[in-house]
């Protein structure tokens, strides 16, 4: 008898997304190959565009859609697709942007990886549409890496040993490795993983939701991955460009510090990112100045996304 092939479940979640929904579905008939693909939820808060015509068409791939009648942020959707499958027998879900898509026989490779004990999350491989590197790993976010990029540039500090939170050396994303935390816009989770850790954080509403959950499942003894054998193209967001994003990824980048870290270090660190903010405001970055006025002005931040 063969041996029973890994039982996935893909989860997309999609906001206003019929520009890219289709070349995501289009693609995951050859990545769920040598797998057991049961079924693609696409978690939709509450497109005002074609995304959930796009989605009911008629696919290669069994598609099912979950409406989740607001926009209530990354997590949420994710959470409501989970709730949808709750019955569902599955060994891991891939959660998938909808302007991602995974090379033939991605989640394959990311199941292998899963099957090491105490390896709950495995992120894959993120290049852009041209083919080049898309950094995407992490290493635990501290103090002194957080001074470090502020100082002198996420980018820079990413190649310099260990001192950047974000890996920008080209050759440490050549093997297989542990990682903190990986980019949520590809990301294979372990069934019993997901049992354990539990649903994701809502509180974040949009950035930071995949940083907790993946720190949450460090704390419970699960060991995040990276796989460069699985290949995901990663067409990428508009954080970096707009203000309003990056503000809101900035304020919960230190809100998620400060939950996991005392008040002194949390001081230091809220510190070191204004820090950077306020050298790049000088510069005229929009994005930079939208952020350092949401940290120091909490009046001003983002607390709700459209309806």
């Amino acid at each position: 008898m063969s041996e029973q092939r890994f039982r996935v479940a893909i989860v997309i979640v999609t906001y206003n997304s019929a520009d890219v929904l289709p070349g995501c579905l289009a693609s995951l008939r050859d990545a769920a190959k040598d797998t057991c693909l049961v079924d693609v939820v696409v978690a939709d808060n509450r497109s005002s565009d074609d995304t959930a015509e796009i989605a009911k068409r008629g696919w290669d791939v069994p598609v099912t859609l979950v409406q989740t009648g607001r926009n209530g942020g990354y997590a949420a959707a994710v959470n409501a697709a989970i709730e949808d499958l709750r019955n569902t027998e599955l060994d891991g879900i891939f959660v998938l942007n909808p302007d991602a898509r995974p090379q033939p026989g991605a989640i394959a490779v990311l199941a292998s990886a899963l099957e090491y004990p105490r390896r709950g999350i495995v992120y894959p491989r993120l290049l852009n549409a041209d083919g080049s590197l898309q950094p995407s790993i992490r290493r635990d976010p501290t103090v002194l890496r957080a001074l470090v990029e502020s100082v002198f540039g996420g980018s820079r500090a990413g190649r310099w040993g260990t001192m950047g939170e974000l890996i920008t050396d080209p050759m440490q994303y050549e093997y297989a490795r542990p990682v903190a935390w990986g980019t949520g816009a590809a990301m294979l989770i372990g069934a019993d993983a997901l049992r354990e850790v539990g649903l994701w954080d809502e509180s974040f509403l949009l950035y930071g939701e995949e940083t907790e959950y993946s720190l949450r499942a460090k704390d419970f003894g699960w060991q995040p991955w990276y796989e460069p054998a699985a290949v995901v193209e990663h067409i990428g967001g508009e954080s970096g460009t707009n203000p309003v994003l990056w503000a809101l990824l900035t304020v919960n980048r230190v809100k998620l510090f400060r939950r996991r870290s005392g008040r002194l270090p949390s001081a230091a660190y809220f510190a070191a990112v204004v820090l950077g903010e306020f050298l790049r405001s000088l510069g005229g970055r929009r994005t930079a100045r939208a952020a350092l006025v949401a940290l120091v002005r909490p009046s001003r931040r983002l607390t709700a996304l459209s309806a």
